[in-house]
This record gives C-alpha cells, sequence and structure tokens, in this order.
C-alpha cells in the first residue's frame, strides 16, 4: 500500500510570533503550497533525498547559488529527526508499533527560507504518513507539541507552536497559549475561526531574500529568558493584538483588522533590527494603500486588499521589486489524514 500525505503552508495573520511566548495568536492555512511526503514498506527503513538535499555542483559557484537559495540543509534531517521523535512518543507512550520499516520520499513547493512554514509543513506530513502506516492515534491537540519538539528539541531550531497548529488543523484557527493552560494540559486552546469572515487577504513573498527562522526566534528568545521588559511587553501587546482581532472577526468588522496588522508590524520593528529586504515587501504594500505585517519570520508578508483593482496594484508594485504576489487559498480541514 502507497500512503501520500500532505501539510499546506501557512501564514500568521496576527499576534505573532507571540505563540511561543505564552501569548495568542490567529493564524490562516495557505493551500496554495503543500509538502507531501508518500511512505511505502520496503524491507529497510530509508529516507529518499529529493531536490532539496542535493550534493553535487557543476561549480562553487553553483553551489554558492544553491545555498542562498535552498540554505544549508534540505527536508532528510527533518524527516529524520521526526523519526526519532516519533519513536520516542511511543515508547514513552508504551505504543506497540509494528515490526516493519518503510521509505519515506517527500517534495515540497513550499518556497524556502521565507516563513511560510515549510520545515514544520514536511515534519507534520512526515507525521501523518508514520501515523497510517504504523496505525497510531495521536490525538490533534497533541500534535503540535511533537512536531515541534522535532525542531526545538531535536535540532536545537528556535520556533513556537502556531505553524504547527495550523498545519494541523487548517483553516483559520486563533490560539490561546496561556501560561497555566500549557502548564497545566501541554497544549493551548485553538478555535477555528470561519474563513468567510475573513476580510480580503494577499501573501507577498521574496524568495531571493530567504532568512531561517532562527536568525530571529533565537535572539528574541535570549532575550525573553533574561527578562528584558520590552521583549516582555512587547509579547503581551502581541497577544492583545490577536484577542482585538478575533472579537473584530465574530462581530462581523473585518475592517478593523487592517490597523491592527500594522500596528503588529511595528511592535515588532521596535523590539529587533529586521532585514531590510524584508521590510520592503512591508513599504511596498504601504506605499499601495495595503495594511500587512510579516507572514512569519522571513520575507513573507500578509495583508488586506480591498478589491480587484488594489490587487492587480498591489501585484504590479510587488513585481517592480522582484516579489510575488498571490491570492491565499484557505480552506478548512475536510479529509483525515
Amino acid at each position: 500500500m502507497i500512503i501520500r500525505t500532505r501539510a499546506y503552508a501557512r501564514a500568521g495573520l496576527i499576534g505573532n510570533p507571540s505563540d511561543g511566548y505564552f501569548g495568542k495568536t490567529i493564524a490562516v492555512i495557505l493551500r496554495n503550497f503543500c509538502a507531501e511526503v508518500t511512505c511505502y514498506e520496503t524491507p529497510k527503513l530509508i529516507i529518499a533525498p529529493c531536490r532539496l538535499d542535493n550534493s553535487e555542483f557543476v561549480s562553487l559557484e553553483g553551489l554558492a547559488l544553491d545555498v542562498r537559495a535552498n540554505g544549508y540543509y534540505g527536508g532528510v534531517r527533518l524527516i529524520k529527526a521526526t523519526l526519532k521523535r516519533f519513536y520516542d512518543y511511543c515508547r514513552e507512550g508504551g505504543i506497540q508499533i509494528p515490526d516493519r520499516n518503510c521509505t519515506l520520499e517527500y517534495n515540497s513547493n513550499i518556497p524556502l527560507r521565507v516563513g511560510l512554514g515549510g520545515s514544520s509543513a514536511i515534519i507534520i506530513a512526515t507525521l501523518r504518513a508514520l501515523m497510517n502506516f504504523y496505525g497510531v492515534d495521536i490525538p490533534l491537540g497533541q500534535l503540535p507539541n511533537l512536531a515541534l519538539s522535532v525542531e526545538t528539541e531535536e535540532l536545537g531550531i528556535g520556533a513556537g507552536l502556531q505553524d504547527r497548529v495550523i498545519q494541523s488543523y487548517e483553516g483559520v484557527v486563533y490560539m490561546n497559549f496561556d501560561r497555566e493552560l500549557m502548564n497545566k494540559q501541554g497544549y493551548g486552546h485553538y478555535t477555528q475561526i470561519s474563513p468567510s469572515l475573513l476580510p480580503r487577504l494577499f501573501v507577498a513573498y521574496d524568495d531571493h531574500a530567504g532568512e531561517g527562522t532562527e536568525v530571529f526566534h533565537n535572539s528574541i528568545r535570549a532575550r525573553w529568558e533574561e527578562g528584558d521588559p520590552e521583549v516582555i511587553a512587547a509579547m503581551a501587546r502581541f497577544a492583545d493584538l490577536a484577542d482585538q482581532a478575533y472579537e473584530a472577526l465574530l462581530a462581523g468588522r473585518p475592517e478593523d483588522l487592517g490597523a491592527l496588522l500594522d500596528t503588529n508590524f511595528d511592535q515588532r520593528k521596535a523590539i529587533s533590527r529586521l532585514n531590510p529586504h524584508h521590510v520592503r515587501l512591508v513599504e511596498t504594500g504601504r506605499q499601495n494603500g495595503a495594511h500587512l505585517k510579516y507572514a512569519g519570520s522571513g520575507g513573507a508578508v500578509i495583508g488586506t486588499c480591498d478589491d480587484d483593482e488594489h490587487f492587480e496594484r498591489l501585484a504590479a508594485a510587488y513585481r517592480a521589486i522582484g516579489a510575488k504576489i498571490l491570492q491565499p487559498d484557505i480552506r478548512e480541514r475536510s479529509v483525515t489524514y
């Protein structure tokens, strides 16, 4: 039997990056892009590399260009770490798994290193494949935690739960990572929101300005752990913006979201030095009448636009600086993986 599973790209709509700091966020799934894992039984356990794991180059220049576009690591290390965490999860939970092996193949068309959740999508898709292949049921509320532990515990990459929650639940999700709640049950309170309540959105990204999420998260994490009052206050502010956005959407006031997005970006800019290539994406949108913020911690933004004419004006402006733009495909989860 051949098993194929998917996990989609995502965008943080409001409140991020407070998800890693007991805050609150709203995120949306982006079905425009996905990571897909194929799994089938074989005598040995095999992780098949894909184009992201290239180790042959025509020249030093070719290697340099590949690293600039894709970073130093592909998906094999993510899948290897996911297998390790899955095994540990089953062993620690007393879950007996069949004595059988498989080959795992993966592909992803999620733009790399621009903050759209490409790494976590590979991990979620791999976990779904393993759950199916070995007949293991991981509760939906715990799946994001297990996926996060792959990067934070196995690979030492700073990250938060938001990406893994939205990629597990899909659609639109309001997330509350209250410290007491997290300590009590190990995960947050996740509430799905109808995509029909959202204003018209766009996502723009520059896949030539990629930067690993750890560049932002590791420095902010250190300041948080040191008790930096500026960072602590900022995280509370991010969470409050998510609350305001949630209340506005439920009350039928999607037009309120724009100003909240602007404030979210301004707050992020106030607490850290941001990559000027990424800031240009925000400035380009603002110069063309949009309200927007970072979709994650890399070279992608999410914002509101008025109508088709406004979207086309934004598209022309982003094309002029070498960036891409799309209208997000945000749909609720309709199948069991």
